[in-house]
């Protein structure tokens, strides 16, 4: 477990754009150390809104994109294409508009796919295909990503992991079908905190006001069970990336200097 580190930028424009310099940098890294670099995207504003920005930075073009493998946290279980879906908001973001390798990107399963309505038996899928991705090294059953991003519901929900639901007392899957979400649609499909735990780094994401409260419970010690935030962190890293909106509520003993 490593311990949470903060770092609060001026507005969410700004949180963006450096949370997709930040992703740029740990790719191109990566892909030097090891040829390959992997990633699990988030959705909602604040994982699109970096999308946006690094599809919009003069320096994407260091990656390639052919080596970068890409997953996902957390999907809507809902047609293919639907606009609620978290790849098609990234394919629109970023996704379409640079050269990845197809097969390197791992969206979840559709509903009404090959699994048809049973987003237990996609979820298995899924956790099947994150399995067959791991290496030796990896010791697990999930890769060792290199990023994991999530963004922090203002319930503190992250991924579909939702406060008190059954889903974050999950010890041994990797991956679960949600039902009854307290958001819309109520069926989802969600990576499980052994999972998450399993990346290298893990970054959170938070913008705005409405996620102040939030970000504040889970950075004082709240548990898992009620703040799910909170149980999200990486092997080596775990790195919260707020604005100063969504910082507002933070003890000063945890607050950090502004970035520039």
């Amino acid at each position: 477990m490593s311990a949470p580190q903060l770092v609060v930028h001026r507005d969410k424009e700004l949180l963006a754009q450096a949370a997709a310099a930040r992703l740029i940098t740990k790719i191109v890294d990566a892909q030097s150390a090891r040829g390959s670099a992997s990633v699990v995207l988030t959705g909602g504003r604040n994982g699109n809104g970096l999308l946006a920005a690094l599809g919009s930075s003069p320096a994407r073009d260091a990656i390639d994109w052919s080596r970068l493998d890409l997953w996902w946290g957390d999907e809507r279980f809902l047609p293919e294409g639907d606009p609620d879906r978290n790849d098609t908001q990234a394919r629109a973001a970023l996704l379409d508009a640079v050269p990845l390798d197809p097969a390197r990107v791992h969206t979840m399963p559709v509903a009404g796919g090959a699994y048809g309505s049973d987003a237990d038996a996609a979820a298995a899928a899924y956790a099947e295909e994150l399995a067959a991705a791991a290496r030796p090294d990896d010791h697990g059953p999930v890769p060792a990503f290199d990023v994991l991003l999530l963004g922090v519901g203002p319930d503190t929900h992250v991924a579909s992991l939702f406060p008190e639901h059954p889903a974050t007392r999950e010890t041994e899957r990797t991956v679960v079908g949600v039902h009854g979400a307290p958001k819309p649609p109520p069926t989802r499909i969600s990576l499980t905190f052994p999972a998450i735990r399993a990346a290298r780094e893990v970054w959170l994401l938070a913008a705005g006001e409405d996620k102040a409260k939030a970000a504040a419970i889970a950075l004082s010690g709240a548990g898992e069970l009620q703040a799910p935030a909170a149980g999200a962190y990486g092997r080596s890293r775990t790195l919260w990336l707020l604005d100063a909106a969504a910082a507002s509520h933070l003890p000063r003993a945890l607050y950090p200097p502004a970035s520039p």
